[in-house]
Formats: structure tokens, sequence, C-alpha cells
């Protein structure tokens, strides 16, 4: 029997012994593991019982369905209540979940796309929200009819990313996206800010326009009609402040302090609150069925392999990285309809405005909320789109831990971090991103990419959308002249040698900005009868190893390396790592004090990365009877 022929009188009895059960299971795997949170899964079993198996539409038997509601668990330490929910469902097996936190299991200790019913890691505080404001923005993209709904704990209330997304949210209208704050009014080592003051939550948001409803999170019936509620309200998203007490059930823990990531130990505290869970079980009652999502006559795009039409550029056209992104941004728009832009703010300087001009359906303005706008990319790339969050490269740095989650959701999201670098000039070292490189590269198995002319940057725009995972466009503030032709190609973990010669004797290796820097220093040592070798290095990680490799090797293992950024986690970092088992020292000409303002050459000049500094450094290369040991310069 499906829940639409369930009377609420037959339901709620269904439901209270399927909450029961998800609070006996969230126990027993936490207390076989040693470790977990049962009291928090024990204040949300209610909560989450109505809204799988009295509310939501989905296929339990395909989790990944592009229809299926969704349900994001923001207090992703509540792990164990998620999966002994899709156990209920019948997706897992029960037997698996006492094997919870072990490490050839993936039901880990917070939730990640391991598995196939959870769209973006979860369990640092503030982001799930983030992120489903970006499924709820792709059912509009698709044409879907799908729900969103994610569960907020009052703790992480606390984070102001969750109040970015409270407003983002509000601008875009979504109304079909349904918070539910789960109000046990006790944190890790206190009381929440507000306890159960649920008032007080219910307040807020309402203050940043949303439509809220406060309840009794054990009362089914409440929960139910509160759902309901949510789906009937048009034209802003809802906010569910459910009361509830932690540890529900549980007589060791049901509201009381310090109980927090505290599994019940085996014995008799282990039989007794199962005895006492066991004890609410209603009997004959059976599990309803799960409807099944409405499904559209349209299917969802696939992936496009279209060639990317690259603009008219001549050799010595002066144009800068950041433009040339924006255009090709544009172009891969037309072509592939899954492609989305994100932007706070900036886009008349990212020139993701270009994109906005001919897909305004796909562009999302987040405003100045650089965690929202990259939690939101998450949330759209879990589900198919391929999301281009653009922003100053230095306050990209502002939502590292949301970058950080997105590595480990192995989310499909391709950032642009523009005005990169000392050469930004007069704004002064608040604006220059010169850590970025350092993030992007610590995230396993993100392309760092750095063009530095329009041709390049427009290529790498196209490589990063193929590239199966997250990648990091690094663009530049200043425009520099076209040195390749548009017959060029750019795989990601390629290089490019711009200068060789068999009489070269050292290698520099520059990228973005400092690429002309290398050439002028070129040209100058030319004139001195000194040849070297200049490589652009564009893709910094996957760095190309084998070319470095044999560069230095043919050069007397002198190699220098130049980039607009601090030296620890750049390009002097990624080339110091590819050469180190052939015996290539590196010396590292980058940014090493804090910048001050001033004329973009001044800057390069004064903080060793101009190519004076390379030639500079070339000859003390030369005059040296070994290479330079790193970092000496």
């Amino acid at each position: 029997m499906s829940v639409e022929g369930l009377s609420r009188s037959s339901l709620i009895p269904a439901l209270q012994t399927i909450a029961t059960r998800l609070r006996i299971e969230s126990v027993r795997s936490t207390s076989e593991a040693g470790s977990g949170h049962p009291s928090s899964c024990c204040s949300a079993a209610d909560i989450v019982a109505a809204l799988f198996f009295g509310h939501m539409r989905f296929n339990p038997s395909d989790p990944q369905c592009d229809d299926n509601d969704r349900f994001i668990l923001s207090k992703g330490h509540a792990a164990p209540l998620l999966y002994a929910a899709w156990a209920e469902a019948g997706f897992i097996d029960h037997r698996d979940l006492i094997r919870l936190r072990q490490l050839d299991c993936d039901l880990e200790g917070h939730p990640t796309p391991r598995l196939p019913f959870v769209d973006v890691a979860t369990g640092s505080l503030g982001q799930g929200i983030c992120a489903a404001i970006g499924i709820a923005l792709n059912a509009r993209r698709l044409g879907s009819a799908y729900r969103t709904y994610v569960m907020v704990g009052d703790g992480e209330s606390a984070e102001g990313s969750v109040w970015e997304a409270a407003k983002v949210a509000d601008s875009f209208a979504l109304d079909n996206l349904c918070g539910i704050t789960d109000v046990n009014a006790l944190g890790q080592s206190r009381s929440t800010q507000w306890g159960h003051d649920v008032d007080a939550y219910a307040a807020r948001w309402r203050a940043f326009g949303w439509h809220a409803i406060v309840i009794d999170g054990h009362d089914l019936d409440a929960i139910l009609n509160a759902l309901g509620e949510a789906k009937n309200t048009g034209g802003r998203p809802t906010m569910i402040v459910a009361r509830t007490l932690k540890g529900k059930g549980i007589p060791l823990m049901e509201g009381k302090d310090g109980c927090h990531g505290k599994a019940i130990q085996k014995g008799a505290d282990l039989d007794a609150t199962l005895a006492a869970l066991e004890a609410e079980l209603v009997a004959g009652t059976s599990s309803p069925v799960i409807p099944s999502p409405p499904i559209r006559s349209v299917p969802s795009a696939g992936t496009s392999t279209k060639p990317l039409s690259i603009s008219d550029y001549s050799l010595g056209d002066s144009v800068a990285t950041r433009e040339a992104y924006g255009t090709a941004l544009a172009e891969l728009g037309r072509i592939d309809s899954r492609v989305v832009a994100l932007d706070a703010d900036v886009g008349n300087s990212t020139f993701s405005e270009k994109f906005e001009r001919v897909h305004a359906d796909r562009f999302y303005q987040i405003h100045i909320a650089e965690q929202v706008m990259v939690g939101a990319a998450m949330g759209l790339a879990s589900r198919g789109a391929v999301p281009f969050p653009s922003t100053f490269a230095c306050f990209l740095t502002r939502a590292s831990d949301f970058v950080r989650m997105a590595g480990i959701s192995r989310s499909n999201i391709k950032f642009a971090g523009s005005h990169a670098g000392i050469s930004i000039g007069e704004d002064g070292p608040s604006q220059m991103a010169l850590e970025d490189m350092a993030m992007m590269r610590a995230v396993p198995n993100c392309a760092v990419l750095y063009p530095c002319d329009g041709v390049s940057a427009e290529r790498l725009v196209e490589s990063a959308a193929r590239y199966d995972g997250m990648a990091y466009i690094r663009t530049s503030r200043p425009k520099t002249p076209v040195i390749y032709s548009q017959t060029e190609a750019f795989p990601v973990g390629g290089s490019k040698i711009l200068q060789q010669s068999e009489a070269d004797v050292a290698t520099v290796v520059a990228a973005g900005i400092t690429v002309f820097e290398a050439l002028a220093a070129y040209d100058h040592l030319q004139g001195e009868g000194i040849s070297i070798r200049v490589i652009d290095a564009y893709s910094v990680q996957p760095v190309d190893a084998e070319s470095l490799v044999s560069a230095g090797l043919k050069t007397g293992c002198r190699l220098i390396t130049v980039e607009d950024h601090y030296p620890v986690g750049g390009l002097g970092d990624a080339v110091s790592e590819a050469v180190a088992d052939d015996g290539i020292t590196v010396t590292r000409l980058a940014v090493r004090e804090i910048p001050r303002s001033g004329k973009p050459t001044e800057l390069l000049d004064r903080y060793g990365i101009s190519s004076l500094n390379i030639i500079a450094a070339v000859h003390r290369q030369i005059a040296a009877e070994v290479p330079v040991v790193s970092g000496d310069s």
C-alpha cells in the first residue's frame, strides 16, 4: 500500500515503529563500533522516519535517479541514522549496519558519496544547507519536480554559512527546498546558543525570508503536517523548527548533557537500552510503500563531446586571461547544457558576466558569500551539472574548508580564481592571492591550471570541463600578449617548451604572468651569449614531470622556477617534487614576504620574480660549481 493509500491513523503507528527501529539500529551500530553519536541520531529519528517513509518520493533501489527527492544530512555526525533509514528502505543490508566505521565498509563515521544515496560529504558543520541550495537549483535546471530536504543541527546553526545560505535561498525563492532544524538544545560541550527556544530560531529564519514552522519534533502527526505545509508553500523556502530531546528513547541519555559522541557500552547498559526501545515497537504494523518519483519526459543532458570554438586571436594581441576565461565559459555553455556558472558579485571582473548574458537561466549570482557559492557548486555537481564558480582568487580562500569537503565529495567543480598574485598592482596585499595554489594543490586529484595568454586560457577552460574531477583555473588581471596559435592543445598534465637549444645552460620554469618575465630574461641572456630553456608549466598539478626531468638533465641540473605566489605549495614545490628522485635541485623564485601596493612592474622586481631576478639567478647558477640548493634564492 502506498503512503497516499494509508489513513493517517494507520500511518502514524507504522512510522512510530520505523522511528524506533531507526533508534535501535543507531544504538546497536555505534555500540558495536565503540564510537559514534547515538544521542544525535535518536533526537532526529522521528523526523527521518516521517520524512523518508511518510512524505518523500524516491526509488529506494535507484538512489541516483535524477527525479528522486533529495535528502542532505548536514549534521553529519548522525550518519548511523541515515544508514538505518536506507536499510529500512531496503537498499542496505541490515547486517551491514554493525560494520559501521570499519575500514573495509563504506558506512563511515560521517557520510561520503562512496555511498550512492549520499550526494555530498558532510560532517564539517554549516555546509549541508549550502549544498542543498545547489541541489534545489539543479531541479530547476532539469525541469524536475524533485524536492530537496536538509537536516540542520541546532549547534551548527551558530555557523555564519548557515545564515549566508538562508539569504541566498530566499533570493532564489527556492520553494522546492525544505530545511529541518533539529533543536535538541545540547551541543558537544554545553547547551547550544538558544537552547530550546524554538521561537528564537523561527524568528531568525523568518527574518531571512523563509516560511518557518515550529513543531514538536517527536509528534509524528505534527511532522507530517509541517512537511505537507512546506510542500504547499510557494515562493520561498521553508524551515521546520523541531523541538527534540537529545538521546530520545535512551534512558541513560535522554535530555542529558555530556552524552554527545558517546556510544553505549556493551553489556548491561546496552541490554537495558535496547529493551527500553523494543518496548516502544507497535505490534502488527507494516512499513508503508515509498511512492516513486514522477519521471520527466525529457531526460537529463549527457556528456558533450563537441569541440570548443576558440576566439580569433592573433599572435601579439593583448588579452587578459580572466577575460578569455569568460569568453570560453560562455561558449562552453552554448555547447554543453550541463555547464552552469556561479559568481560572488565580481562577474564584471572575473568576466563570468559573459556567461550570464547568454545563459542567464544557468547563471547564479550568490553575492558576497563565497562559502555558499562553493557549497552550492558542490550540490549542483552532485546532481550532474558542471559548475564553474568564479571569484577573486584571494576570496576563494575564504571557502577553503568547503573546497576541502568538495574534494572529499569528489566533486566535479571547476573553480576560477582571478586577480591572482602581486601582478594585480596597487590594490595591495589583501587582494593578492598568494596562497591559492597551495590550497588547491592540497586537494587530492585537483587539477591546478595557470594560463599565460588568451589562447591557453580558453583551451584550459575546455580542458578543465573535460577533466574528470575538481579543477582550478588561476587567471591574471593584467593583459598579456597572445603567444600561442589557435591550433595548440593544452591537456591537463602538460607543459610547453617555449625556448630551447642544445647550448642551454639552465631551465627556467614559469606559469601565468611570469612566463613573460622568463621570456624577457631569455632575450636579455641571449644578448650575453647565454642560452636558457624556458618552459610554460601551465599545468601546475598534475605537473609535467617527464618534461621537467628531461629539461633539468639536459641543462646541467640547473632548474629555476619563478612564480607569482608564496614559496610554499606553489609551482616551485610542484616542480621540486617532480624532479627530486632524479637528483635535480631547484632554485625557487617566489614572493617571500608580505607585499605592498605598487605598480605591477615595480612589485615583480621588488619581490624577486621579475626578468632581472631570473637573470641574476641564472648567473648565480652557472657561476656555482654545483647547482644551488632549493630555496637559496
